[in-house]
């Protein structure tokens, strides 16, 4: 059934450098999975990670790696099994290697959307939106190029909710940045902040108290990921809602999260969920209990982005929206035609499968 496997790093340079408190990014290494049927079908996938090994466990050379030395030989040897029992012999067979797993699993129904003649998102259950919301991170780490970053945003009705990616400086400092950024762009604009795990319990009280107080709406992941008990106290004690992120490894973690309340809100990235069935299921845990959702993104490139928003279409509510931006954070574009992003949201596209046309005489340029 599936002839072929192709793993391929393709290395784009960002429009500026992108801070995070574990890296600064300057370039972003896309790493794309093409799946041909034995019919001539092709599907494609994403598994790109953020600052190779800095950010998580899974780096795109390690993805590589482990695609075509693991999982090319069990899928292309795969007969007479359709896409479910596929993939629960791909779990059966292969641990961990959650980006690998959903870098194939959406080639594999990109192939059954197209078989079928209907977007992913029927696959995943069906649309609720047809477009979706999308706010732009602000990571230059200077306030002044950051306010105006936001104002040109505002005005091009690209984005108008922001984040901001803090932790790599002194508290203060940060706090200071981003509560200036706060007041220059009005009451009306929602600010975010991901602090990617930078902060200590004490830190954290501190920060987001002086947070709260200056109007920010959302703190994500402020503490370790393995302190869960921590991420639930301080969504006791605060108002501002708290962000579940990187403790979020799918729908297992999601569950116990969940059975705490540890967070306010939990941050769907359909890679770190190892799939977009279980980022569905992480969703639908939050529903059950009574957590908002938040569309999150491993700065994917259009492949992983436009996935990501065929599962998010889905979600019953989402209520901060998505962080669906990689693709125009990225110097290059590997789609004949980009997806639309317009009135500060991601319009999702209407034809069969992920709904994209790859410039692969581009990717042949680009690929490492």
């Amino acid at each position: 059934m599936y002839q072929s496997l192709e793993t391929i790093l393709v290395d784009i340079p960002t429009i500026r450098p992108h801070q995070l408190s574990v890296t600064t990014m300057r370039i972003q290494t896309l790493v794309l999975v093409k799946i041909t049927t034995t019919d001539g079908i092709v599907g494609w996938g994403e598994a790109t990670t953020i600052g190779g090994l800095n950010y998580g466990d899974e780096s795109p050379e390690s993805v590589k790696t482990n695609i075509d030395t693991y999982f090319a030989p069990l899928l292309t040897a795969v007969k007479g099994l359709n896409v479910a029992q596929t993939l629960k012999l791909i779990g059966k067979n292969i641990n961990g290697n959650r980006f690998a797993k959903c870098a194939i699993q959406t080639a594999l129904l990109d192939i059954q959307a197209k078989q079928l003649g209907v977007p992913l998102s029927e696959v995943l259950g069906g649309r609720l939106r047809d477009s979706l919301p999308v706010l732009w991170t602000l990571a230059s780490g200077d306030t002044d190029k950051d306010i105006a970053e936001a104002q040109k945003m505002i005005a091009l009705k690209r984005h108008n909710t922001f984040k901001l990616k803090i932790g790599a400086n002194d508290l203060q400092h940060d706090v200071e940045h981003v509560i200036a950024i706060k007041k220059a762009l009005g009451d009306e604009v929602s600010i975010r902040v991901d602090v990617n795990r930078a902060w200590s319990e004490l830190q954290c009280v501190r920060g987001i108290q002086q947070l709260q107080d200056g109007g920010i709406d959302l703190i994500e992941q402020p503490c370790a990921i393995e302190q869960t008990d921590v991420l639930k106290r301080l969504s006791e004690r605060f108002d501002v809602a708290i962000m579940a992120d990187e403790a979020l490894t799918g729908p297992s973690s999601a569950f116990r999260l969940a059975c705490s309340h540890a967070a306010d809100v939990f941050a769907v990235k359909v890679e770190q969920s190892g799939g977009l069935i279980e980022a569905c299921e992480v969703a639908k845990i939050a529903g059950l209990a009574g957590i908002d959702l938040y569309g999150g993104t491993m700065l994917e490139g259009p492949v992983g982005s436009i996935a990501s928003a065929h599962a998010f279409a889905t979600f019953d509510h989402l209520a901060f929206g998505t962080e669906l931006f990689g693709p125009l954070l990225l110097t290059e574009e590997i789609l004949k035609t980009p997806l639309r992003y317009e009135n500060f949201e991601l319009h999702l596209p209407l034809t069969a499968g992920l709904g994209i046309d790859i410039d692969e005489n581009k990717i042949d340029q680009l690929r490492r």
